[in-house]
């Protein structure tokens, strides 16, 4: 009786999931009348908005990642192995960014980087994309430090490290060839929970001004009825693709390890 409830349970769960999902490609399908039809993805995938945007985000992303895998693998890595009492308040200020909001942070940023500051960043398109990417990795902080010690929790971090100094290694070496591989699934994950911040995210793009896919996704929702549907449906294959890509990547790394 117990098993047949858990199926029960699971299947109200599988239709609370899927049944918004379905409704939502049944009604993107439906741009021409009377009939099924690709005519929103193709009016979404041909509009230069959403190619100017979409690759825009991709190309903050892809550097808000980097930043973010520089600043907290390090950050994650010395606290665990030197400073093990600071990780309580180094895990209060990542959670930081989930109770200050979005808005405060971008006002912040406009308050204290304006023209007439010392750091005039937003005076110049280089400096407000660097002040997005900034902001990008701060909302993304929270998943990518715990992500990162999650996978740190996982390998012992002295008895590597002790090993690779007796071998001569220095701190570089140990970061790139045997810490940073060993939490790679770890990083993987909070990479694509970055990346499906910023294409996502819109007050920190709106407010700065800056042609990003959040903006556009919002722009569109409000003028068009079909294509922000086949908008939510591309957004939702491109999460799905990064979570297969982080098993696949994951499988691939324990087979490596056991062949090893």
């Amino acid at each position: 009786m117990k098993r047949v409830w858990s199926w029960i349970i699971f299947a109200l769960g599988m239709a609370f999931f899927f049944l918004p999902l379905i409704g939502t490609l049944e009604f993107s399908l439906r741009m021409r009348r009377g009939e099924y039809s690709l005519d929103a993805y193709r009016s979404v995938l041909a509009d230069p908005r959403f190619q100017e945007t979409f690759s825009y985000s991709v190309i903050l992303a892809i550097f808000t990642i980097l930043f973010g895998v520089f600043l907290v693998v390090p950050t994650a890595y010395w606290v665990r192995l030197k400073l093990p009492r600071l990780r309580p308040l180094i895990e209060f200020i990542t959670l930081l960014p989930l109770v200050i909001p979005a808005i405060v942070i971008v006002f912040g940023y406009i308050r204290l980087y304006n023209s007439s500051s010392f750091l005039p960043l937003t005076s110049s398109t280089f400096g407000t994309n660097l002040l997005l990417m900034f902001g990008y990795a701060t909302l993304s902080l929270p998943y990518t430090y715990r992500a990162i010690d999650t996978g740190l929790r996982t390998i012992d971090v002295a008895t590597l490290t002790e090993a690779a100094q007796s071998l001569g290694a220095g701190w570089i070496t140990i970061m790139g060839r045997i810490i940073l591989p060993n939490v790679l699934v770890a990083v993987l994950s909070g990479a694509f929970l970055t990346f499906a911040i910023v294409i996502g995210e819109f007050t920190l793009a709106a407010l700065l001004n800056r042609p990003a896919f959040g903006p556009y996704m919002q722009l569109l929702g409000a003028n068009r009825a079909y294509e922000p549907a086949a908008l939510a449906v591309i957004a939702f294959g491109l999460t799905w693709g990064c979570m297969g890509l982080i098993q696949l990547v994951s499988r691939l790394s324990k087979h490596t390890r056991a062949a090893a």
